[in-house]
């Protein structure tokens, strides 16, 4: 991994992750309501709105009116460290699972900023990525509160008496 060479490179890089984890969100949401589980699917709703509230924030810090690309350099082929990973997903998790997923991309983001905090030069990219990542890191914190206020699963969560039968 490299550093971006400039903060408007860091901050486009930013906006990415906050977009596609936003978007991401909003498609566990949508899953989850397919499957009736209505209360998971406004988590995720509500994890979307967050995420897009972060990219607005800095869109708006930074002046911008449209999102920027990435440079070639930053671009790639994985998703971003912020993006909630679908196979992670089941149609009878509980709001406590939803929230640990969100914490797991909350902590992958603040040790990708750690990261870049790390290799980055002295100056705006370094100061920048160390106040992402304590930003993550108020998330991470955050997440763990809002777990707090839910059950942990039995280990029969995923047992379903009558479950969907697809047919062709």
């Amino acid at each position: 991994m490299s550093a971006p060479a400039t903060l408007s490179e860091f901050m486009a890089l930013a906006v990415q992750m906050e977009l596609e984890a936003a978007a991401r969100y909003a498609e566990l949401a949508d899953t989850m309501e397919v499957h009736n589980n209505r209360e998971v699917a406004g988590l995720f709703r509500r994890m979307a709105t967050i995420e897009a509230g972060h990219a607005k924030q800095v869109m708006a810090d930074m002046g911008w009116t449209t999102v920027p690309a990435l440079p070639d350099t930053l671009t790639h082929g994985d998703e971003l460290p912020e993006t909630a990973p679908t196979g992670e997903l089941h149609y009878l998790m509980q709001p406590y699972q939803a929230l640990a997923l969100a914490l797991e991309c909350e902590r992958r983001a603040e040790r990708f900023f750690a990261r870049l905090a790390e290799i980055a030069p002295e100056g705006p990219v370094r100061d920048a990525a160390v106040t992402l990542r304590e930003e993550e890191r108020e998330h991470v914190e955050l997440m763990q509160a809002w777990m707090a206020k839910f059950p942990k699963p039995d280990a029969d969560w995923a047992d379903d008496p009558d479950p969907p039968r697809y047919t062709e």
